[in-house]
């Protein structure tokens, strides 16, 4: 796992895929992660946040921004280790607590061999497992971390996808609504590309200077912009 620090007070981890972030509180008062990486990596992120100065039970949110293993793979692990309370998109949670199954994914035809080069080199990853949700997340709501927190849901990757918007530092969570490999695009494997489209047009109207993906370099400085320039050339539909 390697860390990199995005702003002054967050931390991109990136794992085999996929990646997570750490957020500082800007009052000092704790850290909350965005995502928890693959299954087996609660250890590594222990130790990245305690080069950072963050003891375990400083980390205070694990928020999920939806189901999929490369998000929420290590969440269980790490809640046990911080005492942290897990949050996430209210449609997912019943995923994320292993209640019902994972819905597929719809491919587009080009989706299809990157889908199976995928799933290939995630054959060794163990299972993730359930995961407790303490607090489900709807549209709207505000957490606050020193600053507000505002969580947008962006429905389309999956049903309960969300994106968290610290409206203060103008930073920008996506998930995997957007992505940035090698720029800035849709995210690929959505259960509803349609309404993918969708929530990626509302995040490019927001207010924000940092974007930080679900996979791909984070954009910092001018990520209004790009998200607008990018969401000006996704197809109608």
């Amino acid at each position: 796992m390697e860390s990199t620090q995005v702003t002054l007070h967050i931390w991109m981890f990136t794992f085999a895929v996929g990646q997570s972030y750490a957020v500082r509180r800007r009052d000092g008062a704790g850290w909350a992660l965005v995502d928890a990486g693959l299954p087996g990596n609660e250890r590594p992120v222990l130790e990245a946040l305690a080069r950072l100065g963050a003891r375990p039970e400083d980390v205070k949110d694990i928020v999920l921004t939806h189901f999929h293993v490369d998000h929420r793979g290590s969440a269980a692990a790490l809640a046990a280790a911080t005492g942290a309370r897990v949050l996430a998109g209210a449609p997912d949670a019943p995923v994320i607590r292993g209640e019902v199954p994972e819905p597929p994914p719809v491919l587009e035809d080009w989706e299809v061999a990157l889908w199976e080069s995928v799933q290939s080199g995630l054959a060794d990853v163990p299972p993730a497992g359930p995961c407790r949700v303490d607090v489900e997340l709807a549209d709207g709501d505000v957490l606050d971390w020193g600053e507000e927190v505002r969580v947008v849901a962006v429905p389309g990757h999956t049903d309960g996808s969300i994106a968290l918007h610290l409206t203060s530092s103008g930073v920008l969570f996506t998930g995997d609504t957007i992505a940035g490999v090698p720029h800035v695009m849709l995210g690929v494997f959505n259960t509803d590309r349609r309404r993918a489209l969708e929530s990626f047009r509302r995040q490019a109207e927001l207010d924000v200077q940092t974007a930080c993906f679900g996979h791909g370099a984070p954009v910092v400085g001018g990520a209004g912009q790009a998200l607008r320039e990018a969401a000006a050339r996704l197809p109608v539909g």
